[in-house]
């Protein structure tokens, strides 16, 4: 069986140590383009429930939440990698995966970002990220189902998430 292209993407970890996402086969993932100065990072807190919530009912190796910071929209993430993390845990209790700042649009633009943009277009046909806390769900194959927008309620995607957790 062919596995799917995310899984052959290395990220680097908020404490720069290098992740291959193929760590995360058969997990339904959520990933996020996230800042710390925006008005939407209320969600971090969503975003820390969901995970604890679906973890809780189906187990730590299920799902996911995966936080990238990026700083490409309005410069509202500017700090450092170790301050990202401070902020997430102190402010929100963070405790699911955080990465390095990367950049998700633009000739930069990190390869698991050129992966998602491609793969799942919004409904205005345009595959650039809009804005921060923008979402992608990933189902335990590796397929990206569903993009949704920054002001979408992580907590809104319980059902649907647990719908992609349960099957197979």
């Amino acid at each position: 069986m062919k596995t799917s292209p995310l899984y052959d993407v290395s990220v680097q970890n908020i404490h720069g140590e290098p992740i291959s996402l193929a760590d995360y086969r058969g997990t339904v993932l959520l990933i996020v383009n996230t800042a710390s100065e925006c008005d939407y990072t209320p969600q971090y807190l969503e975003l820390e429930l969901l995970q604890q919530q679906l973890q809780q009912r189906f187990g730590a190796d299920r799902f996911a939440v995966l936080g990238f910071p990026c700083d490409q929209f309005g410069q509202q993430e500017p700090g450092s990698d170790s301050d990202i993390l401070q902020f997430c845990q102190s402010q929100y209790g963070v405790s699911f995966p955080l990465f390095s700042k990367i950049e998700v649009n633009g000739p930069q633009a990190h390869p698991l970002y050129r992966h998602l943009t491609q793969t799942a277009l919004p409904p205005t046909g345009r595959s650039a990220i809009r804005w921060n806390f923008e979402k992608f769900i990933v189902d335990k194959k590796g397929r990206v189902v569903k993009r949704l927008p920054p002001a979408r309620s992580p907590l809104s995607l319980q059902k649907h998430l647990a719908g992609f957790i349960q099957q197979y």
